[in-house]
């Protein structure tokens, strides 16, 4: 069974929902038949590369609400990290573009190691004094290298706007057709969709029901034609 997470690094729904997903993955029996695959999503687009803010004037200006309420939102959001094992700074992050980090998850995923590195990035945006924004490149190098990729070949991904950018935006589109306007969106065997960073719970019933709903392979086979098999290649007789 395939898993899809559409994801975004800046998106603390997507970091706390990885977090409870997996937790029901670990439980579930068929765990070791489950592949987990992330897609891009990105919410904020449009903003430039180098157009990098606190996260708290991001949210009063997105939003509309008071630095009071932004603040609580992030004590809450720190709170939900914690119940779940993460850390979490609630005071004294950025927000930026994530269009390379998406770019270079899609080449960690050609070398396997794709859940390892938006692992450490969810970790590098949301528990770490260091920011992903202000520092270029050399800090995703850093990053790409922790997870096990190489670093020249990291650098070369991010030097060139082109590498994996159709990647990101065919997930992009895909996410459109599929209607998720929100993300974490999960999506188990093409045939259920999770939206949310939702308990646990859920997401082990989801899990469950998409294992068992499968549809068993419809075999067209009259039993004449010649195969082969484990215990050779049957031998036309004239």
């Amino acid at each position: 069974m395939r898993v899809e997470i559409w994801s975004d690094i800046a998106c603390p729904w997507c970091y706390v929902g990885k977090a409870r997903f997996e937790k029901a993955l670990e439980t579930f029996p068929h765990r070791d038949q489950v592949e987990v695959v992330h897609r891009s999503f990105e919410l904020d687009p449009g903003r430039a590369k180098g157009d990098v803010q606190p996260v708290i004037r991001m949210l009063t200006r997105k939003y509309g609400m008071s630095e009071a309420q932004a603040q609580a939102g992030e004590e809450n959001l720190g709170a939900q990290a914690a119940a779940e094992g993460l850390g979490y700074r609630t005071r004294d992050r950025d927000h930026g573009n994530t269009f390379d980090m998406h770019r270079l998850l899609h080449f960690a995923k050609e070398h396997g190691r794709q859940d390892e590195l938006i692992q450490i990035l969810y970790r590098a945006n949301f528990a770490e004094e260091r920011s992903l924004f202000t520092e270029g490149d050399e800090r995703l190098v850093e990053l790409a290298v922790e997870a096990g990729l190489d670093a020249g070949a990291a650098r070369e991904v991010l030097a060139d706007p082109a590498a994996y950018a159709d990647e990101v935006r065919a997930d992009e589109r895909e996410a459109a057709e599929l209607g998720a306007n929100g993300v974490p969106f999960f999506v188990l065997d093409r045939a259920y969709g999770v939206s949310g960073a939702q308990p646990a719970e859920v997401f082990a019933q989801a899990l469950t029901r998409a294992w068992g709903d499968r549809s068993p392979l419809k075999l067209i086979d009259d039993g004449g034609a010649e195969a082969c098999g484990p215990d050779g290649c049957a031998v036309p007789q004239n």
